[in-house]
């Protein structure tokens, strides 16, 4: 009797009815004949309601099931499928509460969906993580209501399911075609024009039209009496690492996502598209400590134990110990490797103090630091001050800020250190873009 009750619910039909019919017994304490027509009304109420009762509890007539994918992608919409089943004789309406992790916060979740008599039909929506993780998706709830409209049967059905939330695997596959054709544009990719041959010999050929004239091999060109070219591809199997720095400046977040998640979805990005030009790939994060180093290796496994370790990251955002990341360098990557940095600074005495470290590894390595756009204060700075003196006083220190940004580039270039200053959003594309240009300047 209980586990009835609780599965029981009004609609809010039931209740309008049921306020008519006391508004029509208080009327009729002044209209007699409305009395008996009122109870007349309550009874096809009452009737109706049981008959509506009777129909919804003829057996457990509606199945469902959660269908989740093998893993969610960070900072992506990932999809998830309901296939709910209606073995009722009459259509009924599904209104669906699914428990969604805590991760989402998500206190407003109802989808609806109308069943046809002995059908199965699909709902699906999409759920967007910003955080790295394992997630736990509760009880599938669902209230089952007649044409009638009057009450609804609640089914508890499914089971809690777990899902990892990886780096974001999608915004990886969409940048993977930059590894097979270079001529495709896309919007904030560059081309990059080779300087030199900074290739390794690949074959003697026959001269076509297009080739490099300075290609031309002039002993093979004698003994075969026509022009024939040296053919060069590519230099492969250099080291590449991706440094991250899991610190306190890496919490900031934009648009919900922290910087170390976007330096982790971009790592991921740039590690696929290394690994397809044939480098070797390696990974290592620190704060404090250093976290833990994935040697360079062009194995077709390393992009999934990049995955793994990238998953894995994990920081109490404290503050980073370059001193020690530079010692651990020296340590492990004893071969010239380039070394993609991600971390942030803010201001430039945080740039001085770490300033040392990075020329020590940039002696060794070619080193790019890549650091951030803060975004929120280039919105203000291009907000109408409209003689608002505090405004004005905001708009002018958020200047400074950005100037302080275009002051470290240059600092660090001057010492030969590469650098990227990017928004958090086009991370990606730019260490991309730095990558391929790297690789076209011969530069390791």
């Amino acid at each position: 009797m209980l586990k009835f009750l609780k599965s029981l619910y009004f609609k809010e039909l039931f209740f309008y009815c049921l306020i008519g019919i006391a508004v029509l017994f208080l009327i009729s304490f002044w209209v007699d004949w409305l009395y008996s027509i009122t109870w007349i009304i309550s009874m096809i109420l009452a009737i109706a309601t049981l008959l509506d009762i009777i129909a919804l509890y003829s057996g457990k007539a509606v199945l469902a099931e959660r269908i989740l994918p093998e893993k969610f992608s960070n900072s992506d919409p990932n999809q998830v499928i309901l296939k709910l089943r209606n073995n009722y004789r009459f259509p009924v309406t599904a209104e669906v509460i699914d428990e969604v992790p805590l991760q989402f916060q998500k206190r407003d979740f109802l989808k609806s969906k109308k069943l046809g008599s002995r059908s199965e039909e699909k709902l699906e929506y999409q759920l967007i993580p910003l955080e790295r993780g394992e997630y736990i998706f509760g009880n599938l709830n669902i209230y089952i209501s007649s044409k009638l409209g009057l009450v609804r049967r609640r089914y508890v059905t499914g089971k809690k399911q777990s899902v990892k939330v990886y780096p974001s695997f999608v915004q990886m596959k969409k940048l993977d075609f930059l590894a097979l054709d270079q001529k495709i544009n896309l919007q904030g990719m560059k081309r990059i024009r080779r300087i030199g041959h900074t290739m390794e010999f690949e074959q003697i050929k026959e001269y076509v039209r297009g080739d490099d004239v300075r290609t031309i091999n002039w002993k093979a060109t004698a003994k075969q009496n026509a022009l024939m070219v040296n053919q060069f591809q590519d230099e492969r199997s250099q080291p590449v690492y991706s440094i991250i720095d899991t610190g306190r400046v890496m919490k900031m977040p934009f648009e919900g996502l922290s910087l170390l998640d976007y330096a982790i979805n971009s790592s991921l990005a740039f590690s696929n598209i290394a690994l397809r030009k044939k480098d070797k790939v390696g990974l290592l994060s620190f704060s404090n400590k250093v976290h833990g180093i994935l040697k360079a290796s062009s194995r077709l496994s390393q992009l999934q134990q990049i995955m793994e370790s990238l998953y894995r990251v994990d920081t109490g955002y404290l503050d980073s110990d370059f001193s020690m990341l530079y010692a651990r360098v020296q340590k492990s990557i004893t071969h010239r490797s380039l070394i993609m940095l991600y971390t942030n600074f803010e201001h430039m005495s945080a740039l001085q103090r770490q300033l040392p470290y990075l020329k020590a590894i940039s002696k060794k390595h070619l080193l790019v630091v890549i650091f951030f756009e803060n975004t929120e204060i280039t919105g203000l700075t291009e907000q109408s001050a409209e003689k608002d003196i505090s405004t004005m006083a905001h708009q002018t220190i958020a200047e400074s800020f950005q100037h302080d940004k275009i002051i470290m580039v240059k600092e660090l270039e001057k010492f030969g250190i590469q650098t990227i200053l990017t928004p958090p959003k086009g991370l990606s594309i730019n260490t991309i873009n730095k990558y391929l240009e790297v690789k076209a300047r011969g530069l390791i």
